[in-house]
């Protein structure tokens, strides 16, 4: 009889990917589902990046390039940090691979050790995957909670109460998946000012929706600021702000020590994947060159969409919920109808019994917040990645199940 490992058998299924997978399930049976799962841009990829793409499948590019990275994409990568992020870094910083998620797996792959006791710091609510990534590299993940009254943003004064001697990696995620909110420039400097004074800690910024911004502050990149600039990881990719989640293109930029963490992070993609698909090379040119009008078209929807949601969420009874500022997220606390009953008898009494009655009974689907971090039980996750008509459908179905809870 097979055996699988305690790693896997330790490994919980991503929550994210299993709403969707369940909401498309019951679209295939002729369910009418409102889906706030997913999060994933309704909008196509924008023709003119496709069709780069269609041009170096036709002129032949379909053969192995180097594990990193084709260098005109590096290249381009690396123009824009530097000229738009203001980090000073080069091709040879960048390993492309596949998907943002990759890219953060492949950076704890290769910072951590198994059986060392090593912390990473882990503001939140997160993103689901941060935690199990963390342990799957030999880590131990330590929370450190923000509080709805400021966003959801941590503090300098929690970020170093949590720095111990074990104390190796943080992960900041700004604008936020799933808060919705983001760190402004002020925040992220006085957050910088603590981690530079530990200067064996590793910092992984993911700013995967950097582009994705609605609020009074612009993005900061940590790897700009000149005092923690060398331990910096900084993650992107082209998912979110370019419609481009099946490409599967993310990628790191690690230019500290002369890019020690960009030459490990390689290796071990050499092992693993080798290069992502040769012919989506010069669609990450055409998209960083050439991308930015059509970017900034579905931006402005998405802002739009921010305020929508907001205003319908905000207004239903008992619900808290800070407003979106960037991604494409609302998280509101749901936790003042725990203990309530539904029409068909089902108890809430917690955002997963409230999730799943609300998608049973009102044919809604939102991702509940256990998964996000032990702050994070008492919310639901809402991607306002849908039209404004499903926002508006969603949003009188969810209202109309709260209003009914006994």
């Amino acid at each position: 009889m097979l055996r699988l490992s305690d790693r896997v058998n330790r490994l919980k299924p991503s929550s994210t990917l299993a709403v969707d997978a369940r909401c498309k399930a019951m679209r295939a049976q002729g369910i009418d589902v409102i889906a706030f799962g997913a999060g994933e841009p309704d909008f196509d990829t924008p023709m003119l990046i496709r069709n780069a793409a269609i041009d170096a499948l036709l002129a032949g590019k379909t053969r192995y390039v180097a594990t990193e990275g084709d260098p005109a994409a590096r290249s381009a990568i690396a123009r824009k940090l530097k000229g738009e992020n203001g980090i000073e870094c080069s091709a040879e910083h960048i390993v492309i691979s596949v998907g943002g998620k990759h890219s953060i797996y492949l950076a704890l792959q290769s910072l951590l050790d198994p059986g060392k006791g090593q912390h990473v710091i882990l503001p939140t609510p997160a993103w689901v995957s941060y935690r199990p990534m963390i342990e799957l590299a030999g880590g131990e993940a330590v929370e450190v909670a923000g509080a709805i009254e400021r966003d959801f943003k941590i503090t300098p004064e929690q970020l170093q109460r949590a720095i111990t001697p074990q104390t190796a990696a943080i992960i900041i995620n700004s604008p936020s998946n799933p808060c919705g909110t983001m760190y402004s420039p002020e925040e992220l400097r006085a957050l910088a000012a603590v981690l530079a004074a530990h200067p064996n800690i590793a910092i992984i910024t993911d700013e995967i929706y950097e582009r994705l911004v609605y609020g009074e502050h612009k993005h900061l990149s940590l790897g700009s600021l000149p005092e923690i600039a060398q331990r910096v990881i900084t993650i992107n990719g082209l998912s979110k702000a370019y419609a481009m989640t099946g490409w599967r293109i993310g990628y790191a930029c690690a230019p500290g020590s002369g890019g020690i963490v960009a030459k490990a992070m390689a290796k071990l993609q050499g092992q693993m994947t080798s290069n992502i698909t040769s012919f989506v090379y010069s669609a990450i040119v055409e998209a960083l060159t050439n991308g930015a009008e059509s970017i900034e078209k579905m931006r402005q929807a998405f802002a739009k969409r921010a305020m929508l949601i907001h205003t319908l969420i905000q207004a239903m009874p008992g619900v808290r919920c800070p407003k979106p500022t960037g991604a494409f997220y609302i998280f509101p606390d749901i936790s003042a109808h725990f203990g309530k009953a539904t029409p068909a008898a089902s108890m809430i009494t917690s955002a997963q019994s409230f999730a799943e009655a609300l998608l049973e009974e009102a044919k809604v689907a939102v991702v509940p917040g256990e998964d996000f971090g032990e702050c994070a039980r008492s919310h639901v996750r809402l991607s306002f990645a849908t039209s404004e008509r499903n926002i508006e459908e969603g949003c009188r179905r969810l209202r109309g199940f709260i209003e009914s809870l006994r």
